[in-house]
C-alpha cells in the first residue's frame, strides 16, 4: 500500500511520516522525494534550484521531467516493498508545483500522462495534503534554514508567492481525486486517525 504524504515546505510532512509510522501494526517503509543523495536526476534538479545549470530552471517541463526520473528509478522498490509504503512527496508534487510555477492547470495532466502512463511510476493508494497554513510553514521553512546554516534556501523556497500558489494547486487536485483518494487537513492527529480507519476498512485504492 503506498500512502504519499504532500505539503508546501514546512509543512510538517516529517512529522507526520513519523506519525504514521509510529501507528502502523505492520512494516513501513519511508522513502522522501527528491531522492537527492540517490539519484543523478534529483541531484540535477538541486544543482538547478541552486542557480548552477544555467536557466534550467526556467523550464517547468526540464525541471518536472527530472523529479519524474527521480521516482522512475525508484519504482521497482516501490513494488516490491512490503506492508505500508509512506512517501514524503511524489507525484502530486510535481503536478502542484509545476501548475503553481505555469499559472495553467493543463500541466497536472501532462504530469499524470508523463509519470504514471510513460514512465510507469505506481500510483498512490492514498493521497494525503497537509494543508498548513502558508504562513507558518514559512516560519518553519526559515527556522529550520537558520538552524542548518550548511543549507539555504533554494530558487522554490525563497518565492513566498509560489508556496501559496502551489498550496492552492493542491487542494484542486485533492478536490479531482486525482490520481486516487485524498486526504486534506491541518491536524495531523485527525490525519492519523483517518488513515488507520481507511486502512482498516481497505477503503483505499486507485482512482
Amino acid at each position: 500500500m503506498i500512502i504519499a504524504i504532500e505539503g508546501i515546505d514546512g509543512a510538517g510532512k516529517n512529522t507526520l511520516v513519523r506519525a504514521l509510522t509510529a501507528a502502523f501494526d505492520q512494516p513501513v517503509h519511508v522513502v522522501g522525494f527528491p531522492r537527492y543523495a540517490d539519484s543523478v536526476h534529483a541531484q540535477l534538479a538541486q544543482e538547478a534550484l541552486y542557480g548552477r545549470m544555467g536557466d534550467l530552471t526556467d523550464s517547468v517541463y526540464g525541471m518536472a521531467t527530472l523529479f519524474a526520473l527521480d521516482r522512475h528509478g525508484a519504482a521497482a522498490d516501490l513494488r516490491a516493498a512490503q506492508g505500508v509504503v509512506l512517501l514524503d512527496r511524489y507525484v502530486a508534487s510535481n503536478a502542484a508545483y509545476s501548475a503553481a510555477r505555469l499559472g495553467d492547470d493543463a500541466v497536472m495532466d501532462w504530469v499524470y500522462e508523463l509519470e504514471f502512463e510513460r514512465l510507469g511510476i505506481p500510483r498512490p493508494d492514498l493521497q494525503i495534503f497537509l494543508d498548513t497554513d502558508v504562513e507558518v510553514a514559512s516560519e518553519r521553512a526559515t527556522d529550520r534554514a537558520v538552524e542548518d546554516r550548511s543549507r539555504a534556501k533554494d530558487r522554490y523556497e525563497l518565492d513566498g508567492g509560489l508556496q501559496h500558489r502551489t498550496a492552492e494547486a493542491y487542494r484542486r487536485l485533492a478536490a479531482r481525486e486525482w490520481g486516487s483518494r485524498w486526504i486534506v487537513s491541518a491536524d495531523p492527529a485527525k490525519i492519523t486517525k483517518t488513515v488507520l480507519e481507511l486502512v482498516a476498512t481497505r477503503e483505499v485504492g486507485e482512482k
